[in-house]
């Protein structure tokens, strides 16, 4: 069961991270007509209406009741909702066409991220196998953004305000993904629901605020219909799709292992490009291979540890079990 968990979880880990990889380019050409502030604001306001249908129908009203942990959610909900979403999209929006780049690349900062928040919360260094899989991973992801080449990094360094936006907001769906643990008595449903409401609502007040002092113009009809498009495709699969199988295939692998697999994130932004003509480079494909030998080794690891520990617990049981009959006779 643990080891089909482990697909499952891997797939949908997948799906999410190839989702958001896709996000960049579209949201660059939006992003073209509409401020970042408004435009997460709409796209989660959405995905929050249509999350509390879905919970509504299947769990029921008793299911929208904080239990007492209103802050931890409204918080988490903060970090994921607002934080992300308005900082990197800034960030990206500032850094113009080379933000599509930036903010892709630094997706593959969040299991280092991981790995430091869990050590300085736990007091426990990771295993050998998660800081070699992440190390192999961040040198592939790294060989495809930068083609082999400095030029990002020089880049990087005319872009400090932008670029710490986006890692602040990187360093805020971290902290999302790990307090999902959290709540693992609460469905996959109910605990994307709950803190996309409650984010939505900050954004609410954000925007409100900022339109009120006249620091962001409020967005026309023709505004949003022009991209109409961008936004629907922003709100189903990046949107909808992706927070759902991200939580709950999070909740399967755990924090450290699943986001693994946001290394995907500029693979797949590099593969839509591909489509638009642009040529992959030896760089480009070297990395994607190690990135892929990365996730595989964990997942190896990970199915020999599960194994491992099924041998001891039947070990001991049969142990107990022979114990027991000795004593009885």
């Amino acid at each position: 069961m643990q080891k089909k968990q482990i697909i499952l979880g891997s797939v949908l880990c997948l799906i999410a991270s190839m989702s958001w990889g896709a996000m960049f380019p579209v949201a660059h050409i939006a992003l073209q007509q509409i401020d970042p502030f408004y435009f997460s604001f709409i796209r989660y306001f959405v995905v929050a209406l249509i999350l509390s249908l879905l919970l509504w129908m299947k769990e029921g009203k008793a299911s929208f009741r904080l239990e007492g942990r209103g802050k931890s959610l409204l918080f988490l909900g903060i970090m994921a909702f607002v934080v992300y979403n308005m900082c990197v999209f800034l960030g990206q929006q500032l850094m113009g066409e080379s933000g599509t780049i930036a903010a892709s690349i630094m997706e593959v900062l969040m299991p280092m991220i991981s790995i430091m928040v869990l050590w300085i919360t736990t007091k426990k260094a990771p295993n050998k196998y998660t800081l070699a899989s992440v190390a192999i991973a961040l040198v592939g992801a790294l060989l495809v953004i930068t083609n082999g080449k400095f030029d990002f990094f020089r880049m990087a360094g005319q872009h400090l305000i932008p670029l710490f936006l986006i890692f602040i907001g990187v360093l805020g769906w971290v902290v999302y993904s790990m307090g999902g643990s959290r709540f693992k008595d609460w469905s996959i449903l109910r605990y994307s629901t709950i803190t996309c409401l409650l984010g939505s609502a900050v954004s609410l007040v954000i925007v409100t605020l900022a339109s009120v002092f006249q620091l962001l113009p409020v967005p026309t009809w023709q505004t949003i219909l022009s991209i109409k498009y961008e936004m629907s495709f922003m709100i189903l699969l990046p949107g909808l799709a992706a927070l759902l199988c991200w939580n709950q295939g999070i909740k399967l692998l755990s924090p450290l292992n699943g986001i693994l697999f946001i290394n995907f994130v500029p693979i797949t932004t590099f593969v839509i490009m591909a489509f638009q003509g642009y040529q992959i480079s030896q760089y480009e494909l070297f990395g994607t291979l190690l990135i892929i030998f990365a996730l595989l080794q964990n997942n190896v690891y990970q199915r020999k540890t599960i194994q491992l520990n099924d041998n001891r617990a039947y070990s001991a049981a049969t142990q107990a079990k022979e114990e027991i009959m000795e004593v009885a006779r």
